[in-house]
């Protein structure tokens, strides 16, 4: 059982890094702050901008810098991870929404609907998460 626990958390890890180095520019073990948020994203995670914060919080210097430090974050992300954090709103809920925004029931949105609906009506994530009609 630990070694299949050991190798689950080393291939997190592995894909911690890889995801981390993407954005390391500077090949220093550093990333942007402002880059967190895509690499939580691409390993599957989908956190609303107040937990992202929440997570900067965590992996962040005592003194902020701008910048990340891989040793910092790979603890946060394993846990994150590992616990399932942050999973993506499920697929049948977003189609609901859509259809919902869908006033003409013609199976897709305009460009000019969604921007409308995204700028002018505001944040729907929280509406769309909690399964509420729109």
């Amino acid at each position: 059982m630990f070694l299949f626990a050991d190798r689950v958390e080393a291939e997190i890890e592995k894909k911690v890094i890889e995801a981390f180095e993407v954005f390391d520019h500077e090949c220093n073990k550093t990333v942007d702050v402002r880059e967190i948020g895509s690499i939580v994203r691409s390993l599957g995670c989908y956190p609303t901008e107040a937990e992202l914060q929440e997570l900067l919080a965590e992996i962040e210097e005592e003194e902020p810098t701008g910048y990340i430090h891989l040793e910092k974050f790979i603890p946060v992300m394993r846990k994150v991870l590992l616990e399932r954090s942050y999973q993506p709103i499920p697929e049948d809920v977003l189609l609901h929404a859509f259809e919902a925004l869908d006033e003409n029931k013609c199976g897709y949105l305009t460009k000019e609907q969604l921007v409308k609906y995204m700028t002018e009506e505001g944040n729907m994530t929280p509406c769309i998460s909690l399964g509420w009609a729109l």
